[in-house]
């Protein structure tokens, strides 16, 4: 807080950070008292404590609160176990030994800092500001009319418009305005109800400053305030600091000083006497109730009560306005959904049915033009800036985006390099379409020349040095100004629209997105399926390893399960080369396919968990996709070990032949004119032939082994009929 200027030394460059809850003094027309807790001792109190309330020496401090009557300590006893920290307390009871002897005010505890009473007498002094005062059934009733006439006001001019006029005939203030902040900050007076002779503010705005940040959170904490008289002296609390040494936390408290600057600038605009009630919505200061009167003046605690009161049933009626707007925003976007739904289902492009009928997306938030950036595309209807102007301006509100929505009605004065875009596109409000690209629908609002009227010059704060002299703003007087380059505002209901719009349309991509999912994982089932029961091994991953699939083939055949493959693969390619026998040689083959996109075709050994090798033959390929990009790829391993065993299997059958070629049977000279040997050999031969020219699978070798004990029989068989048989010449 070194940066915070202390209360009552701010001036006009710091004040936003002026600490305004560590007043340390209070309005006279009251009195604050500190008390301990755990002593029940008084241990701060304001400097008029002593007179007002009566009490038995010079100053209260160290007094017992039971020296003050036995309602009063009880009243504060009784609050140390059941008062919550920020809960306020009303309190009417009677001092004993006070001159005034009844009072009314507010109790509440401090979690660090103890109880703190402040207390107002009911009987006024000779010369005491005027108070306004009702009985309770003439409140009660009241309110209970002005919440009927809020439940009943079918819009928000009507209802502000009641407001107004429903507290000035409560509090009898000259006069009284709805100011409501808009998002920068700014404040605009959109309804007064005044006396004849003063001259109506209706219509001004306020600049943010006027209002500092600090003060805006006090408003949030406490929604009633009252000053009674502009011309007071503070009453210090004493003794300043408390016995930890730390400053007084006020921000609680009603009689709580105000700001010199402030109080200034009251003065400046000749106002004696103000309260300021805070109308919240969703738990930030939608605007203010500000009552301004031209003598001192005063309300008693249940009339500030019935204010407050009111601003929540005010608050709770414009909560009601908004969720009719938000009910009318769901029927426009349900409308359009339904025409996009239909239009997709037959065309079976939304895009192109969004901007079929224009009119429909541009009269809801009173656009003149909108565009769609969608996948690198644009899309246009009424009247937008040029393609390279709608790229641009995308380019710059797309990292400014927050909360997917992007709003600005004065594009040049935000982006001068895009000054040229004012004609056609000062205003823009963009909702984003999707996450992961920078998708928009966009609104265009042309340039409207506006005359805003300021109260006061809103440049000139000052025209000396000396803030208190000239203060805030000297004069308050209407200033007028032509704003150009700008757009009218987007309300927070066309807002709402784009954000509906937006999130259907997202709806809508979903969908269509959903259906095509569902063919494509239909397809994926059939694939996959395809390939499951494929009896060649296959391995397909993506370009970086994920997602990997391994068919039932693959994985047989290098002895792992599909989950530590799929592990490997998600490890990168060194580790799907740990599957090879010789892993250096075949990550040097699957670094030159990533690399350079080598297809892989040759032989290989698979060394499996078990230590067992197995000879395979490699087919391995980069898979390419649209725009260049990569896929994945596809490994595909064939055991040759049937192969393998087959040719020697062929072998061994070559060899019999060759030896059954010198049949015992006839001898060497007579195997070769031997017609059954001759016979048996061709057949042999022809049968071999067709054998090897087969497929290698495990078939194969059982095959080849039967032909070769064929031959092995048949040559058996021969010798035993040349040998069992008559010699030739004897038949």
């Amino acid at each position: 807080m070194n940066n915070s200027p202390a209360f009552g030394q701010a001036d006009l460059t710091n004040c936003e950070r002026e600490l305004i809850h560590l007043a340390g003094s209070i309005q006279p027309h009251g009195a604050l008292l500190v008390v301990d807790p755990s002593s029940m001792r008084i241990v701060q109190a304001s400097a008029n404590a002593a007179d007002l309330l009566g009490a038995h020496a010079a100053s209260p401090l160290g007094l017992e609160v039971g020296r003050l009557g036995a309602a009063f300590a009880r009243e504060l006893r009784g609050a140390v176990d059941t008062l919550a920290p920020e809960e306020t307390r009303p309190l009417r009871l009677q001092v004993e030994g006070a001159a005034r002897a009844q009072f009314e005010g507010i109790l509440h505890r401090h979690p660090e800092q103890g109880l703190i009473v402040e207390l107002e007498p009911l009987e006024l002094r000779p010369g005491a500001p005027e108070t306004v005062d009702f009985d309770t059934p003439r409140l009660v009733g009241a309110v209970t009319e002005a919440i009927g006439r809020f439940g009943a006001a079918p819009n928000q001019g009507v209802l502000l418009d009641a407001v107004v006029q429903i507290f000035r005939d409560l509090t009898g203030y000259d006069r009284v305005m709805a100011y409501k902040f808009d998002p920068d900050g700014h404040g605009r007076i959109v309804a007064e109800a005044r006396h004849p002779r003063l001259d109506s503010l209706l219509g001004h705005h306020y600049p943010a400053s006027d209002i500092p940040q600090r003060a805006r959170e006090l408003y949030l904490r406490t929604r009633v305030r009252v000053l009674v008289d502009v011309h007071y002296e503070p009453v210090p609390i004493l003794p300043r600091l408390q016995p930890s040494g730390s400053e007084l936390d006020m921000s609680l408290c009603h009689l709580r000083s105000m700001s010199p600057l402030h109080i200034q600038y009251l003065r400046n605009m000749g106002v004696t006497a103000t309260l300021v009630v805070s109308l919240v919505r969703e738990g930030q200061l939608w605007g203010l109730i500000a009552c301004h009167h031209y003598s001192p003046r005063n309300l008693r605690y249940p009339v500030r009560a019935a204010c407050e009161l009111l601003a929540e049933g005010i608050s709770t009626r414009l909560a009601a306005l908004e969720n009719y707007a938000h009910t009318q925003v769901d029927i426009l976007v349900r409308r359009l959904e339904q025409r996009l739904v239909e239009a997709t289902s037959t065309d079976g492009d939304w895009r192109l049915a969004l901007f079929r009928n224009a009119r429909t997306l541009l009269q809801p938030v009173e656009a003149t033009g909108a565009a769609l950036y969608y996948d690198g595309e644009i899309l246009t209807g009424g009247e937008v800036p040029s393609t390279p102007e709608l790229r641009a301006l995308v380019d710059w509100f797309d990292p400014r985006t927050e909360d997917s929505l992007f709003q600005c009605n004065s594009v040049a004065r935000e982006n001068p390099a895009l000054s040229s875009l004012t004609p056609v596109a000062s205003g823009v409000l963009a909702v984003r379409l999707s996450d992961q690209r920078p998708d928009y629908l966009v609104w265009f609002r042309k340039e409207q020349l506006q005359t805003v009227t300021w109260a006061g010059d809103p440049s000139k704060p000052v025209v000396q040095d000396d803030p208190l002299t000239l203060s805030p703003r000297r004069s308050f007087a209407a200033w007028s100004e032509i704003v150009r380059g700008t757009a009218q505002p987007w309300t927070k209901k066309e807002r709402m629209f784009a954000r509906a719009i937006g999130a259907a349309l997202v709806d809508i991509v979903a969908q269509v997105h959903a259906v095509r999912l569902l063919i494509a994982e239909h397809q994926i089932e059939q694939v996959r399926g395809a390939i499951s029961s494929s009896r060649e091994p296959v391995l397909v991953a993506g370009v970086a390893g994920t997602p990997c699939f391994a068919n039932p083939s693959f994985c047989a055949l290098v002895g792992r399960d599909a989950a530590s493959i799929a592990r490997c693969v998600q490890d990168g390619f060194g580790c799907v080369a740990q599957i090879f026998a010789d892993p250096e040689a075949a990550a040097a083959r699957l670094d030159r396919l990533r690399a350079r996109f080598e297809p892989w075709r040759g032989e290989s050994l698979v060394l499996r968990p078990d230590g067992s090798r197995v000879p395979v033959s490699v087919r391995a390929e980069m898979v390419p996709g649209r725009n260049g990009r990569l896929l994945g790829f596809i490994l595909i391993l064939i055991d040759r070990t049937d192969k393998r065993r087959a040719a020697a299997a062929l072998l061994q059958l070559e060899q019999s032949l060759s030896r059954a070629a010198i049949s015992p049977a006839v001898g060497p000279q007579a195997a070769a004119t031997d017609p059954l040997v001759g016979a048996l050999l061709a057949n042999a031969s022809m049968a071999a032939m067709d054998i090897s020219d087969a497929a290698a699978d495990s078939s194969v070798t059982p095959m080849i082994e039967e032909l070769e004990d064929s031959i092995r029989r048949a040559n058996a068989l021969y010798a035993r009929i040349r040998a069992l048989g008559p010699p030739a010449g004897d038949a």
